[in-house]
């Protein structure tokens, strides 16, 4: 049964960190492509960070490029996204998702709310 479970979500300050988790469970971890995603209210569903399923190349948003960094551990079957000088834009519910390289399904996480607020 495939399994991708977010952690690490929170209240922080503008200007605060949050390093979120998640953790992949019941497929080839080597094999998938590995994304967050963010959606704030009203919003659609945004692509923030990209690494490959070897961990050589990653890939950020504008939007996050200098505060944010995506890193996978392959012995540990999870990612992370490191978000550095939070904003009051960023704010969302964070999606990790799985692709499969080859395949190409997509598997979804349940979601971690990041909240940013003095």
């Amino acid at each position: 049964q495939v399994q991708l479970v977010e952690s690490g979500g929170g209240l922080v300050q503008p200007g605060g960190s949050l390093r979120l988790s998640c953790a992949a469970s019941g497929f080839t971890f080597s094999s998938v492509t590995m994304s967050w995603y963010r959606q704030a209210p009203g919003k659609e569903r945004e692509l923030i960070a990209t690494i490959t399923n070897d961990g050589g190349s990653t890939n950020l948003a504008d939007s996050v490029k200098g505060r944010f960094t995506i890193s996978r551990d392959s012995a540990k079957n999870t990612v992370y996204l490191q978000m550095n000088s939070l904003k009051p834009e960023d704010p969302a519910v964070y999606y990790c998702n799985a692709r499969g390289v080859w395949s190409k399904k997509d598997y979804w996480g349940q979601g971690t709310q990041v909240t940013v607020s003095s």
